[in-house]
């Protein structure tokens, strides 16, 4: 086992990882993005089966694509 295995298991073990569901659930057809939370479909339709390790890979990835969702917003804002 290491640090960074019981770190994970420590998290597990506080508390859940929650929904990046923010109740805005449109989903946009150029990106495949929901408008709200930016997860795809199949993250959105995943997400009760995930375990955390799963559902923290997805929050990971919402960083990026908010900085895609933003400057792709401020494009076409022009």
């Amino acid at each position: 086992m290491t640090a960074a295995t019981t770190t994970v298991e420590a998290q597990d073990a506080v508390a859940p990882v929650p929904s990046p569901c923010i109740n805005v659930c449109r989903m946009d057809k150029a990106s495949g993005w929901c408008e709200g939370c930016l997860r795809t479909i199949d993250e959105i339709r995943g997400w009760s089966s995930y375990d955390d390790t799963q559902k923290r890979a997805v929050w990971d990835t919402l960083d990026a694509r908010h900085a895609q969702w933003m400057a792709h917003n401020r494009q076409t804002a022009r």
